[in-house]
């Protein structure tokens, strides 16, 4: 069974190639911010989110904004390992509420947050940079 485990400083690198990865393979999602400021962004939100991280070597992570509850960010490298559903029920624990944003192209990852319990109340025009319509979906324990 796939595990996760907090995210540390030594993470970032991992989890930003992650990222980059995902928008350097992913054909209807734009490049609007480059590498080096995808990775200064987890530096600099790194105290404020929670962040944890699955598999050796890291190949997914989840970024949690405890505040609000929001699922800033899940994004695996691999897919069908159960690496999406370890973080998630990382971030689901002492919760009884979640939201997060999807892209409506991203199907594949609307399957998975529906099987996670998630669903959609809204559609959205994302804030900029981002260009691509966004979904909320909610879970509730």
């Amino acid at each position: 069974m796939t595990e996760a485990r907090r995210a540390t400083r030594d993470d970032i690198p991992a989890m930003a190639g992650i990222i980059n990865a995902w928008i350097d393979g992913t054909e209807w999602f734009p490049r609007v911010l480059s590498d080096q400021v995808i990775t200064e962004a987890f530096e600099g939100a790194f105290d404020q989110r929670r962040m944890w991280v699955a598999g050796d070597p890291v190949a997914g992570y989840l970024s949690l904004n405890p505040d609000t509850g929001q699922v800033a960010a899940l994004y695996c490298a691999r897919t069908g390992e159960g690496l999406g559903r370890a973080l998630m029920d990382r971030a689901k624990e002492g919760r009884d509420h979640l939201f997060l944003h999807t892209h409506v192209p991203n199907r594949g990852a609307q399957r998975f947050y529906r099987r996670e319990g998630f669903k959609e109340v809204s559609r959205h025009q994302p804030e900029p940079p981002e260009t691509v319509e966004e979904i909320r979906m909610e879970w509730h324990a």
